[in-house]
C-alpha cells in the first residue's frame, strides 16, 4: 500500500495547525542571534523573533540543514513505514540545503539498497521561494497525498507552481534591507530620506526592485496595481504579514474587493523573510500569469 510523506523546512512558515492537520513533517533551521542558537519554531516564536531583531547587534543567521541530519529524517521515514517521502526544500538560491538533500536522497538510496525491506522513493523539490511561497503549496500537497494522489502527480503540481509563484512585498523600513544587502546602504539611506519604499519582487529564485514608492499611504494602491498586472486571474493569493497587523489587514479588505475573493489565508513571515526585510512589511504571494 502506497503511503506518501509531505517533509519540508521551516522557512515554509505554515502554521503549527497546519502542520499537525495535514501530517506534514518540518525539519526545523538553526539561527544565531548575537551568538546564541535557537531552533526555528522550538526554541522561538515568530514574534519573539521580531523583537530580538530590533535589539540585535548583527542581523541574525540562518544555517543550513546538514546532509547528516536530512539523512537521519529519511532513515526515521523509512522505519515508520512510508513508501515515498517528497521534500519540498527551501530555494537554492537562498540555502545549501537542496543540495544537502540531494546529496541525503543518493546516500540513503545506497545505505538501503540491499536492506531486504521494500524501497522508499524520495523526491526532492526545489521551491524556488521562501515562505508561504512554498507553504501554500506544501499545505495543498499534503491535501493530494491524503486523497490518494500518486507522488509523480504531486511533484509536478509543485514544480508547476514553484515556476509560476511571486511575493510582492514592501517593507516598511530600509533599516534591515540595507543591513541584509539587498539594497546598498548609500542607496537606503536617499529612500529613507525621500520617504521611498521598494517593492521587492521575489520570484524563480531570485530577487528584484520593481519599483519605488513614496509615502506609505501609496503603497496599498501600488502593490493592488501591481497584482492585477501580474497575478492569474482568479487563482489563490496569500496576504504577507510580519508585526505590523493594520496595513496587511487593509490590503486583504481592498484585495477581495477588487478581485472578488478573500485570500486563502494571512502569510506570518518567519525568520528567513525577516531577517532580510525587517519584521514590519506588507505584501502578496499569487501564482503569476504565464509567460
Amino acid at each position: 500500500m502506497q503511503k506518501i510523506k509531505i517533509l519540508t523546512d521551516s522557512t515554509c512558515d505554515i502554521s503549527f495547525e497546519d502542520e499537525k492537520k495535514n501530517g506534514i513533517k518540518i525539519m526545523n533551521f538553526p539561527i544565531t542571534v548575537d551568538g546564541n542558537d535557537y531552533r526555528e519554531r522550538v526554541d522561538i516564536t515568530n514574534e519573539k523573533f521580531y523583537n530580538m531583531v530590533d535589539s540585535a547587534q548583527e542581523m541574525p543567521k540562518t544555517s543550513q540543514l546538514t546532509t547528516f541530519e536530512i539523512l537521519e529524517n529519511y532513515k526515521e521515514l523509512y522505519n515508520e513505514g512510508w513508501t515515498d517521502v517528497i521534500h519540498i526544500c527551501i530555494c537554492s538560491t537562498g540555502s545549501q540545503t537542496y543540495n544537502n538533500a540531494m546529496a541525503a536522497a543518493a546516500q540513503f538510496k545506497e545505505e538501503t539498497a540491499n536492506s531486504g525491506k521494500p524501497k522508499m522513493r524520495i523526491y526532492v523539490v526545489d521551491s524556488k521561494g521562501y515562505s508561504g511561497m512554498y507553504g501554500y503549496a506544501v499545505i495543498q500537497a499534503a491535501q493530494m497525498a491524503k486523497k490518494g494522489g500518486n507522488p509523480e502527480d504531486i511533484v509536478d503540481y509543485l514544480n508547476d507552481w514553484a515556476s509560476r509563484v511571486e511575493a510582492h512585498i514592501v517593507p516598511l523600513t530600509l533599516k534591515y534591507v540595507k543591513k541584509s544587502g539587498r539594497i546598498t546602504a548609500a542607496a537606503a539611506f536617499a529612500g529613507e530620506l525621500l520617504g521611498f519604499r521598494p517593492i521587492i519582487k521575489l520570484a524563480g529564485g531570485g530577487t528584484a526592485v520593481l519599483e519605488k514608492i513614496r509615502g506609505e499611504k501609496n503603497i496599498i494602491s501600488k502593490l493592488l496595481a501591481d497584482v492585477e498586472k501580474y497575478m492569474e486571474p482568479g487563482t489563490p493569493y496569500l496576504i504577507v504579514k510580519g508585526r505590523n497587523k493594520e496595513l496587511p489587514e487593509t490590503m486583504a479588505f481592498e484585495m477581495e474587493k477588487k478581485f472578488g475573493y478573500p485570500p486563502e489565508y494571512m502569510n506570518n513571515i518567519g525568520v528567513a523573510v525577516t531577517c532580510n526585510t525587517g519584521p514590519d512589511l506588507v505584501g502578496v504571494i499569487f501564482r503569476s500569469k504565464e509567460k
